[in-house]
């Protein structure tokens, strides 16, 4: 009887104890992350840019104009994101306004915020379990689910930037491929691509790769044309929606940043393509991958007659920016360049994934609808152990599509082990099988072994990068009337989130000429350096030594401004402007 009343429950009531799952996990965050919530810890550059875009809009700033005027001012500095991540969070502030202060509804609602995708993201990959592998196997999933570190981080309090979103709609994707009702599931792929790509183009790989595997499963069946001329009008639909209500003004010139009208055209003359295609649908294979292969050279032969500029990296920075700067975001470095400290723990899962992705494909060979589902996620997994090997940004999206292949190893191999005769097997074998099938085994044996441990330095530029963003080290500068600070890329984005003070620059391609600036400046000359500043407006200059980007400017122009004040030699032209004693921070009045 008992047994009964837990497998139904695990069949047909999934959705709700997914949901208490989700409310359980978001509370558990909530309270583990409070101190930053108080303390509005945005260590992210993008999060405090997106706070700030928020407030912008907030005050009154046009939804079309997402430039941000006090970086660069009075011009501003030209964001390429849209305004899709922005309404929630909005929405949320506008809500616990009505309970409590301004400043403690902005705290509150970048602490709920990530965990709104998180709920989509963990009914996706509840729903790929039901439909890959057993309709009892979606609590494991969501166990593995949670062993996801790179992944999790992305949902985390105050991580309010775009990219828990684009990971919740690619866990939609993988649900939506495995959909025994083609046009349904075709139209959730292209609606999620769709709404992926108006956020941001981080996820064209995943959405070029799931267009591919439709049209592969159209050519090999010509009983998915529904599934394909679902997906297509879906996305070239959805495409052209996000582009009317959330393209910004500066994205409706050629750019190959974002959802501009280059993008746009190739979703939507691709997604007309397929529908075409499925309208067609000729019987005979041949024919069928013959137009594919054809309708595909159009399409990326009239990319690359009419897009030329898009063929290189699609920032389109300068040679100078590129070698000094964008280069070297550890982020966009591929994973093998990265210590095996982090490079590790962040590859196991999806190697592991993949392995599973793999074997269950294999088990899958005599049923067909479940290999028909079991394909393409295989596909997507290796796409994403791929994309691994050109950045290591690739991780969290990774471990996440590795949750499907994981969970079907587990469901296999734990039963074996629970059920053997052996109690040590039994005991010891399940627990040792949980930590190698989740990954978990890795960060356990990163924490354990010295392996690529920080260095005194390291830790010196860890503890400098924390303390001086925090509120506590920000809030001295208010007590100066508003003005132009300049200091380093990096901690632009947070002294305008905390001050009342504008900045010269932040981490943005767009905007390489103010970023090559602060580099020159604190890289050439001290006459360099005043020219530059002065250029600029900026009356205040604040550094914090130890900050990463200091070590770069030191050891780049061990003679330049930045290593000159930073060994105490000052130009006539900088006045030090007296901070608490315990300040992480250096203040200089630019006379």
């Amino acid at each position: 009887m008992q047994r009964d009343f837990l497998d139904v429950q695990l069949r047909h009531h999934w959705l709700r104890w997914t949901l208490l799952a989700w409310g359980v996990f978001a509370g558990w965050f909530l309270w583990q992350r409070w101190g930053g919530i108080y303390w509005l810890a945005l260590s992210d550059t993008d999060d405090n840019m997106r706070l700030i875009q928020v407030r912008a809009w907030m005050n009154g700033q046009g939804w079309y104009d997402l430039r941000q005027y006090r970086l660069n001012p009075p011009g501003g500095f030209n964001i390429h994101w849209s305004r899709i991540v922005d309404l929630p969070i909005a929405g949320l502030i506008l809500f616990f306004r009505l309970f409590t202060t301004p400043a403690w509804a902005e705290r509150l609602a970048v602490g709920v915020a990530p965990l709104l995708p998180f709920a989509i993201s963990m009914t996706a990959v509840a729903v790929a379990a039901r439909r890959l592998i057993d309709a009892r196997a979606w609590p494991l999933a969501l166990v593995f689910l949670f062993g996801c570190s790179a992944t999790l981080l992305m949902y985390m309090p105050t991580r309010i930037d775009h990219h828990g979103w684009q990971l919740a709609a690619l866990a939609v994707t993988v649900a939506a491929l495995a959909d025994p009702k083609k046009a349904r599931g075709g139209a959730i792929v292209g609606g999620a691509s769709a709404f992926s790509l108006s956020i941001g183009l981080e996820m064209l790989p995943y959405a070029v790769g799931a267009g591919g595997i439709l049209a592969l499963r159209w050519v090999w069946d010509r009983a998915e044309a529904p599934r394909m001329a679902a997906y297509g009008a879906a996305l070239a639909g959805g495409s052209a929606i996000g582009f009317v209500l959330f393209a910004s003004n500066a994205n409706y010139a050629m750019r190959c940043d974002a959802l501009t009208p280059v993008w746009l055209s190739a979703t939507v003359a691709g997604g007309a393509l397929l529908l075409a295609l499925a309208v067609f649908n000729p019987a005979r294979r041949e024919v069928r991958l013959v137009l594919a292969l054809a309708a595909g050279a159009v399409l990326g032969g009239a990319f690359a007659s009419l897009f030329p500029q898009c063929l290189s990296r699609p920032e389109g920075v300068s040679d100078e920016l590129a070698r000094t700067w964008l280069n070297n975001v550890r982020e966009a470095r591929p994973i093998y360049k990265h210590p095996l400290r982090t490079a590790f723990p962040i590859a196991a899962l999806p190697v592991i994934g993949l392995i599973g992705a793999i074997f269950a494909t294999w088990r899958a060979r005599g049923d067909a609808t479940r290999l028909a589902g079991w394909v393409p996620v295989m596909l997507f997994t290796a796409l994403a152990c791929g994309l691994l090997l050109w950045q290591v940004r690739a991780g969290p999206a990774a471990q996440l599509l590795a949750v499907p292949g994981a969970t079907a190893l587990g469901w296999v191999i734990f039963p074996w082990l629970l059920n053997h005769r052996l109690m040590p097997v039994r005991v010891i074998g399940t627990v040792g099988g949980f930590l190698i099938v989740s990954g978990l085994f890795a960060g356990l044996m990163i924490r354990w072994l010295p392996i690529d441990r920080p260095n005194a330095m390291q830790q010196r530029v860890g503890k400098a990068n924390q303390r001086c963003a925090t509120i506590p080290a920000m809030r001295p500068l208010d007590r100066l009337p508003p003005q132009t600070v300049f200091t380093h890329v990096d901690l632009g984005p947070r002294l305008i989130t905390l001050t009342h003070h504008n900045a010269i620059a932040g981490p943005y391609h767009r905007n390489g000429d103010a970023i090559l600036d602060v580099h020159h400046a604190f890289q050439g000359s001290p006459a360099t350096f005043y020219r530059i500043a002065k250029a600029h407006g900026a009356t205040l200059l604040l550094t914090c030594p130890n900050m990463a980007e200091t070590t770069v400017y030191r050891a780049r122009s061990k003679n330049g401004f930045y290593a000159q004040i930073a060994r105490g030699q000052l130009p006539p032209f900088l006045e030090p402007i007296m901070l608490p004693p315990t300040s992480p921070l250096r203040l200089y009045r630019i006379k």
